[in-house]
């Protein structure tokens, strides 16, 4: 590509051309970095004091990224997670400028070295046993839409996926066993079109089976009452709205900020707590790296609290003195 001085030019090509058709990355990746450049490109048409349209690469320097970067903060108030992702996004559009022209490889530089800010680290919240039985519990599941949803629950539960993945499974997804001997599983389709297939409990396939009968392959698995695909929202007001309920029969729900999420937190939590090693865990919720499972291993009190009596030390509140302690007499006497 020539040496294209224009800002908006890149912008175009950039999404078109390098997130869709080069990189083919997820609409939410897509839409990410989209609104991270509806923010930014006003910002500097503001502080340059020009049209859009007549904006320059230069003009969208280390300087100003950085006064950007401060200004979502404070007059936004973004969080500093929501910061460091727009400085990603940005970092990826200074990327594919300078892999298509050469002449901007000191400018991506000054860029490349914008540093990402450390915020403190979040509290992972997740349900214990008696509160994920009661969020179960929740949907009246002799209507048609309460039995969706214990399904849909229960399916978030089991495979431990995030809402977007659920929304976007079709029927066709499952592979529902017709032995004993089968393993019923689902397609999970995750971040960076990335697949696995996680396994089904029977009670997740009996409730499956029934949401799924007589339906095409090819719709969404769970539906609205408009016959539509249920979104990522529509998932989590379900959730929000059978926490409440629970929350009147087990009380400690109240105090936790329950999302899908939080499901799937609970998920990998169980899963440590049953003894399954943490790079089945890490296959079973799709994540790279065995470094973001880790932090599960930080967060049952209870499992820290059995492996410190497993070395617990013994007292003897019996005092000698050490001139009659033979042991440590011969220690000295050795020495």
């Amino acid at each position: 590509m020539k040496n294209i001085k224009y800002l908006s030019t890149w912008v175009m090509r950039f999404l078109s051309e390098y997130i869709i058709n080069s990189r083919n990355l997820s609409p939410n990746t897509l839409a990410s970095y989209r609104d991270t450049l509806r923010l930014i490109i006003p910002y500097a048409s503001k502080m340059r004091n020009k049209s859009i349209d007549q904006l320059l690469i230069e003009d969208l320097n280390a300087d100003l990224i950085k006064d950007f970067l401060s200004n979502i903060e404070t007059e936004r108030r973004c969080s500093i997670s929501t910061r460091n992702q727009r400085l990603a996004a940005i970092n990826s559009f200074a990327k594919f400028v300078s892999l298509n022209c050469i002449d901007y490889i000191e400018w991506v530089r000054l860029i490349k070295i914008i540093p990402i800010k450390k915020g403190p680290q979040k509290t992972i919240t997740y349900l214990d046993r008696s509160e994920m039985d009661a969020l179960l519990n929740g949907p009246e599941r002799q209507t048609k839409q309460g039995q969706r949803d214990y399904a849909l629950i229960l399916l978030l539960y089991n495979t431990g996926a995030r809402a977007n993945e659920v929304a976007q499974m079709t029927i066709s997804n499952l592979s529902l066993a017709q032995r004993k001997n089968e393993i019923s599983t689902v397609l999970i389709k995750g971040k960076g079109n990335k697949q696995r297939r996680c396994p089904l409990w029977q009670e997740t396939v009996d409730q499956l089976t029934i949401l799924s009968k007589a339906r095409n392959p090819s719709e969404n698995l769970f539906i609205n009452r408009q016959k539509q695909s249920m979104t990522r929202f529509g998932i989590y007001n379900v959730i929000e709205k059978y926490t409440e309920r629970a929350s009147l029969k087990v009380p400690s729900i109240s105090k936790k900020n329950v999302s899908p999420h939080t499901i799937r937190h609970t998920t990998a939590t169980h899963l440590l707590q049953s003894g399954v090693d943490i790079n089945t865990i890490r296959a079973w919720l799709g994540h790279v790296s065995i470094n973001t499972r880790n932090i599960y291993a930080e967060i049952d009190i209870e499992m820290k609290a059995k492996a410190l009596s497993a070395c617990e030390v013994s007292v003897d509140n019996k005092r000698t003195h050490w001139k009659n302690n033979d042991d440590l007499m011969n220690f000295l006497n050795n020495l």
